[in-house]
């Protein structure tokens, strides 16, 4: 057996020696996109529900309205503005061939802010998502693009800073750019699982294990007998940076067998179109069940665009041999600062009995079917991570406007990278003209949500990116359009804007059209929540109208006016 001490400065070279050195970015060459000192609330590949984070969270000393600077020369050349996501958005090209995108703004800076307002009555859209011309808005570094706020996806406010490869719009991760980010902390590591690879990962409980913290990033776990020859690992860690106390996502993280590394992955070069593979990285039935966040240290068959480089094999180790494994895995932050956890594993020589699961069993990178006589589902090449057995059950239907049996498609625990389609047959004495008027609900604990259909004879038809339980609901209830402290007749003399919001029986809709006096006026409509006019040139002294139309996702429109003087 390597004594502990020689084996973590020998795999301290390895994983040097194994993976290649960081990617060759500019150092110096972005600023600081704030006036204040960086600190950070979230980092680059960070955990999230179904995504990896994306880019940085700068704290903007929980207040809004922070000046945001150019991080280096450039132009602007796209415009982002949505009820989620990021928000109110500025992308800005640099001549060097990358990115800056800054979330979660309040106003641009004046000219910037009088272009969007115009686009916005151009188009008759307060969602933007569009190319700005490279001569219109050229900056310099450190110019003035905006203001920090708390608008989009945010929770509290803060700065939402990317920076990417402009060719392909893939995420790089800014910790690598020697942005004045002091961190001389070490990673933490929490605990570790085992897993049975002769089983799917959602068809058992992994062995959790704590590890003993021996100082100076050094962790270890007593020997670990198991009932298998083919494991995994996954563990549980986090890292933070000098004087501050969040817990952010590591860099990277190597396992190796005695001396040889396995495999690896590293937070870095992921597009938006590959971070919900997030679900395929995380033991997420562990996590969806109320557990901690574990990142495996193996790749799922399914997992396409993967963050794993394989130095070996995929991960899963092999015990047959009967000798104890000394497995160690070193984690490392953007800084180079390094952690190691070493177990001791070893194969008992007797397998554990495998309870056969219910249901059909589906694979990864395989199209397949599922066919009962009134339901059916079909499961994508990439839609599963690991093979599983998906079980089908079937209640009647009960409920109002409910119209087809409840069936039961799997468990939530179980994470769909594509969506599945899911099939329904309405019984033959379901009238034809109210098909219209259906749509498929998926439910899944306390959440529900409704999905368009599409028909072929008695057959409905929807995609879902979740498994749950499925019906059919016949919806004949238009939105409610509801006004916030105004109603019709209304003297808003005294006030400086307009509100209302909407609502919906199976709680999805959209606003079609907002007018005054007959013409489209911009309603903002940030998180989804109100809808907001504030009063602008358009909206002077007499009477008005306004209009606004919305539609539920059964096609059910409601239409209100409500007249009103200034």
């Amino acid at each position: 057996m390597i004594r502990l001490t020689f084996l973590c400065v020998f795999l301290g070279t390895m994983v040097q020696a194994q993976f290649s050195e960081n990617p060759a970015y500019p150092k110096g060459y972005f600023r600081n996109p704030l006036g204040i000192s960086m600190s950070l609330s979230g980092n680059f590949g960070e955990l999230r529900p179904n995504h990896y984070h994306m880019g940085l969270d700068l704290k903007t000393e929980r207040r809004e309205n922070l000046p945001v600077y150019a991080a280096a020369e450039g132009y602007i050349s796209r415009i982002k503005v949505e009820p989620g996501g990021f928000g109110r958005a500025i992308y800005v090209n640099h001549p060097n061939g990358f990115t800056t995108v800054y979330c979660h703004l309040n106003n641009f800076f004046p000219a910037l802010e009088n272009w969007v307002k115009e686009l916005q009555y151009q188009k008759e859209s307060w969602y933007l998502n569009d190319e700005v011309a490279a001569h219109l808005f050229p900056v310099q570094k450190g110019q003035l693009l905006a203001y920090s706020g708390n608008t989009g996806g945010s929770q509290a406010p803060h700065l939402h800073f990317e920076i990417r490869r402009s060719t392909d719009e893939v995420n790089l991760n800014p910790q690598l750019f020697g942005f004045p980010l002091a961190d001389n902390t070490l990673p933490t590591i929490l605990r570790l699982a085992i897993y049975d690879r002769n089983s799917s990962v959602y068809e058992q409980n992994p062995r959790l294990i704590s590890v003993v913290n021996k100082g100076n990033g050094n962790y270890s776990t007593a020997l670990q007998t198991v009932n298998t020859p083919k494991i995994s690992l996954a563990l549980t860690t986090y890292d933070t940076h000098t004087g501050s106390s969040n817990l952010n996502g590591i860099y990277e993280a190597v396992l190796f067998d005695e001396q040889e590394a396995i495999i690896g992955f590293r937070m870095d070069q992921i597009g938006y179109e590959a971070t919900r593979y997030l679900n395929a990285h995380i033991d997420y039935k562990t996590k969806q069940q109320g557990g901690p966040y574990l990142q495996h240290l193996s790749e799922l068959p399914g997992y396409i665009q993967s963050i794993y480089t394989k130095f070996k094999n995929d991960g899963v180790i092999d015990l047959s041999d009967g000798l104890v494994h000394e497995l160690s895995i070193v984690v490392k932050d953007a800084n180079g600062n390094a952690s190691t956890v070493t177990v001791p594993v070893k194969y008992s020589g007797r397998m554990a009995t495998q309870a056969i699961p219910a249901g059909k069993r589906f694979y990864p990178l395989m199209l397949d079917i599922y066919e009962s006589e009134d339901c059916e589902f079909i499961i994508g090449e990439r839609t599963l991570y690991d093979s599983v057995s998906i079980l089908h059950r079937k209640l009647p239907a009960t409920g109002a406007g409910v119209v087809s049996s409840l069936h039961t498609i799997g468990s939530v625990s179980i994470p769909l990278q594509d969506a599945m389609m899911v099939r329904i047959k309405v019984p033959d004495t379901f009238r034809k003209e109210e098909q219209a008027k259906v749509v498929m609900q998926r439910i899944a604990g306390t959440k529900k949500e409704v999905q368009k259909v599409s028909w072929e004879e008695n057959w409905a038809m929807a995609g879902f990116r979740d498994f749950g339980a499925f019906q059919l609901v016949l919806d004949t209830t238009p939105p409610e359009i509801i006004p916030v402290g105004f109603k019709d007749g209304a003297n808003l003399s005294g006030a400086s804007r307009v509100v209302f919001t909407v609502q919906d029986n199976l709680g999805k809709w959209k606003v079609l059209r907002t007018e005054l006096d007959g013409a489209w006026v911009r309603f903002t409509n940030d998180k989804g929540r109100n809808f907001i006019y504030s009063f602008d040139e358009r909206f002077g002294p007499g009477e008005h109208e306004f209009k606004v139309v919305a539609v539920d996702e059964a096609g059910n429109e409601r239409e209100v006016r409500w007249k009103v003087r200034r």
